[in-house]
């Protein structure tokens, strides 16, 4: 998971497995390791809201169980503190691919990464959203405390399938969204919907 804000508190996300199809888009997924788990939960809000909302990462402790600060390093590297009771994990997201209203993928950025995921949303007949989470979990250090009495892929499954449900009540019971990041980012860099003109060499000449 990854901080964005809003553009009057703009923020960015957080990893990069590919892109869903949708519309135009061309699928960009890069498939996971065989062992990962995929939770999905159905929120009642259109596409638009639960997808904007997710992208507030600096809201995650808001209704999170673990997550208990995210900092935003740079447009696309976010810093996530996670924990139970005095145990805390520290680590930097980079977000690898994201598309607005469809997909988000993002790593680990340590040496050894310990984890790398993905989420999709998709429209639902009713109205609502499927937000699909998957996710490859190979923890280290302070993280392997907590999932030393079982395995790692099962405690996964079961955090992700309670933190998917956490947001559906989260934003539910908001109704509507507390920003948007809506960039676009590709192989970890923002994509710019203008660029810049390209700029002579010389100072104060006209470009062309």
């Amino acid at each position: 998971m990854a901080t964005h804000e809003d553009d009057a508190q703009r923020a960015v996300p957080a990893s990069p497995l590919g892109t869903p199809t949708g519309g135009d888009r061309v699928t960009r997924r890069r498939p996971l390791r065989e062992q990962h788990v995929e939770e999905t939960v159905e929120v009642a809000v259109p596409v638009r809201t639960a997808y904007n909302q997710w992208t507030q990462f600096k809201s995650f402790p808001r209704f999170s169980s673990v997550v208990r600060e995210v900092e935003q390093v740079r447009p696309t590297v976010t810093a996530w503190t996670i924990g139970y009771g005095p145990l805390r994990h520290r680590f930097a997201v980079e977000i690898l691919e994201q598309d607005p209203d469809a997909y988000l993928a993002w790593r680990d950025l340590r040496q050894h990464p310990s984890h790398q995921g993905e989420v999709e949303f998709a429209s639902t007949r009713s109205g609502g959203t499927a937000i699909t989470v998957r996710m490859l979990l190979e923890p280290r250090g302070a993280a392997q405390v907590l999932t030393r009495s079982r395995r790692a892929t099962r405690l996964t499954a079961r955090l992700v399938r309670a933190e998917l449900g956490n947001f559906k009540r989260f934003i539910e019971g908001l109704g509507q969204e507390g920003g948007a990041w809506r960039s676009t980012i590709r192989n970890g860099r923002v994509q710019h919907d203008h660029p810049e003109p390209p700029r002579s060499r010389v100072a104060q000449w006209p470009v062309g």
